[in-house]
């Protein structure tokens, strides 16, 4: 990993500015889930992966609960992972199509999976505050990744926040709708895909289909040239 990319996700694994947030993270990371019980859970704010030169960002909103806060890497280890990873193997982003540790082998085709907030919120709604805190975080990677042509926003809040930041740096005057499949060109290198979360949820409800995302990345995929 490149080194400026290592010392701003030392700083993002070293953060406490919110007092919630790591309350949070240590009550979760002591009263375990059955199922996680003997594991020792990563415990931290959880920094992106990926390398510095990837052309594709993948925004979600915040690590899961017994996701990323358990394993330390978002999207990582719960059947939201489960899901992304075997759609991103098929179109040939990933190669493997699962994500369950640090150390799984996982490698990403130039391609960064990060999130807007750094530590999970209970009840997964963080604060303005706390989304404020931690909007220096994802401004310094968007800054690090400078070969980011395409950021896919998962979910309808992430891509909120990714506008957000946007508007707040390009004074984008536009209203900007999140829409399944629907981009916005935010500047004249970076273009922004809303993409419904690969939630179990969205599955059993049937608003996604994992052909309907394979199809997705596939188009996003040829469309970056990665």
């Amino acid at each position: 990993m490149n080194n400026k990319l290592k010392q701003l996700n030392k700083k993002i694994i070293k953060c406490r500015k919110c007092p919630r947030l790591i309350n949070f993270i240590k009550k979760i990371s002591t009263v375990k889930r059955k199922q996680n019980i003997n594991e020792t859970y990563w415990g931290k704010p959880v920094p992106g992966f990926g390398k510095i030169n990837s052309k594709l960002l993948i925004l979600g909103l915040a690590p899961a609960a017994h996701g990323g806060t358990r394993t330390g890497r978002p999207f990582t280890g719960d059947k939201s992972s489960d899901f992304l990873f075997s759609c991103l193997k098929k179109a040939n982003i990933s190669n493997l199509p699962y994500s369950e540790n640090l150390n799984d082998g996982l490698e990403l085709k130039s391609t960064y999976i990060t999130n807007i907030l750094k530590c999970v919120p209970p009840g997964d709604k963080p604060t303005n505050e706390e989304l404020t805190n931690c909007s220096n975080h994802f401004e310094t990677e968007i800054e690090t990744l400078s070969k980011i042509q395409t950021i896919v926003a998962l979910g309808k809040v992430a891509f909120d926040n990714c506008i957000k930041y946007y508007k707040s740096k390009n004074k984008l005057n536009r209203k900007y709708t999140f829409k399944h499949g629907k981009y916005y060109d935010l500047s004249n290198k970076i273009r922004l895909y809303a993409c419904y979360h690969p939630s179990p949820r969205n599955v059993n409800t049937k608003l996604i289909s994992e052909k309907m995302i394979i199809n997705f990345f596939k188009k996003i995929k040829r469309e970056t040239v990665i």
